[in-house]
């Protein structure tokens, strides 16, 4: 067999062979005995089938696996060759060139893609400055005041005035389509916030500007895709009556609130809630400042620095991941034009090849950065984090968790963390000298 494994690069290797006929079937010859062992064929006991019969009845699927075998042993002898464990591999080897020659030899190429080696050098220099983030007493009021509000109880205003835009209007409604009412469409003392949007587009708006006891028709038409078949499309008339404006009225920031905000501690005072609130808003704005500001700094400094080989496979992989997103936002037309003409293809994905370099080139120094500061995320974290998602969404997190275990996302979202986890711990350890 004529054998040549190289090395492109610490990243990519090509391996090369000439598999002689004779290798291939004496391949198919040792796939026939192992299969001749284990067959049920009729006729024959069980491991007593002849091998030639095995030939004979399953020709193409040996010939199949004896050509496999080969293209196994060039991988393993090109591995050892250049010294790579298949630990260092990415993903499988990819084969570029598989050419059957009519005396029965066959020419074989394969790709290699390795992990990089990465000289993080001193990365830590490169960690931009970091402000310390604080928060002002008036910022902190105002979110109490508004934690305050979202709960407190709606209660009439005190001088009667028109409907405006914001207000509680308690009102009475039914609702009729062609002088028929409809089911669902019928409320009493019903405290409807104008602006909210939660009533057909335009039954809102005309509630605007009503006064105390007064009755009004106020005709809308449901969307078309309104959840109701019978109604969907249809105009409709509401006979409406203002029985009063209602808002929310805070309580006080004063210490009783603050114990109701903090039950079962002891010794809160408003001063205790406010300093809680504080830490609270200091690490969103920190969290913020980090995610939009700092980090994206600090990765586009090292992807510009650090440099190193990069597996080919791994960046097409990242290319043809962008183009398919890009040809989602494509025309009818503009998609017929790229069938047409394989050029503009590749014209857009030469567009795209350096952010995909740029975004392979950041995961790995993640990946590396990572090692270097002993940062980890077990499954359990990327279970707990997904869980408590879509709890904040209300929905179920068994079956969020299966879609996205489905989809391959999962070792997307760990890597997403560990990245978070490990630039919060260099950015904080900056603040902290």
């Amino acid at each position: 067999m004529e054998f040549n494994a190289n090395r492109v690069d610490e990243a990519n290797a090509v391996i090369t062979a000439t598999v002689a006929k004779e290798m291939i079937e004496a391949n198919l010859d040792k796939v026939a005995k192992q299969a001749s062992k284990t067959m049920n064929i009729q006729g024959f006991r069980k491991g007593k089938v002849p091998v030639a019969v095995v030939k004979q009845r399953f020709a193409e699927k040996l010939k199949e696996d004896a050509e496999a075998d080969a293209v196994r042993k060039v991988l393993k002898d090109g591995l050892k060759l250049l010294n790579i464990k298949n630990e260092d591999l990415i993903g499988e080897p990819t084969v570029t060139k598989f050419d059957k020659k009519e005396e029965g030899s066959i020419e074989i190429e394969l790709s290699v893609a390795c992990k990089p080696n990465i000289d993080l050098g001193d990365y830590k220099s490169l960690i931009p400055e970091v402000k310390d983030i604080d928060v002002d007493i008036k910022e902190i009021d105002a979110r109490l005041t508004e934690i305050a509000s979202s709960s407190a109880p709606l209660e009439k205003i005190a001088r009667k005035r028109a409907v405006k835009d914001g207000d509680f209007a308690l009102i009475d409604f039914e609702g009729f389509v062609d002088g028929v009412a409809f089911e669902g469409g019928k409320a009493e003392k019903y405290p409807l916030q104008i602006g909210s949007g939660s009533f057909i587009p335009g039954f809102e708006e005309q509630i605007i500007g009503m006064k105390y006891d007064e009755q009004k028709d106020i005709t809308v038409t449901f969307p078309e895709s309104y959840q109701a078949k019978n109604l969907a499309g249809k105009e409709a008339v509401f006979k409406v009556t203002l029985h009063e404006i209602q808002e929310k009225v805070a309580p006080e920031l004063n210490d009783e609130f603050a114990q109701k905000m903090l039950p079962g501690q002891e010794n809160v005072t408003i001063d205790t809630l406010r300093d809680r609130v504080k830490e609270q808003m200091k690490a969103e704005e920190k969290s913020k400042y980090y995610r939009e500001e700092l980090k994206p700094a600090y990765l586009e400094t090292l992807v510009e620095r650090i440099e190193f080989a990069l597996p080919n496979s791994v960046v097409d992989q990242e290319i043809n991941f962008a183009l398919n997103n890009k040809i989602r936002t494509m025309s009818e037309e503009e998609i017929n034009a790229l069938k047409e003409d394989a050029s503009k293809v590749e014209e857009i994905r030469n567009e795209l090849k350096q952010d995909a370099v740029n975004s392979v080139k950041a995961t790995f120094i993640i990946d590396a950065l990572a090692k270097a500061e002993n940062v980890q995320v077990n499954d359990q974290e990327v279970m707990q984090v997904l869980y408590y998602e879509a709890m904040q969404m209300g929905q179920n997190p068994q079956e969020v968790v299966k879609q996205y275990q489905e989809a391959g996302y999962l070792p997307a979202i760990k890597m997403s963390m560990i990245e978070e986890k490990v630039i919060s711990k260099l950015l904080d350890e900056k603040l902290g000298k």
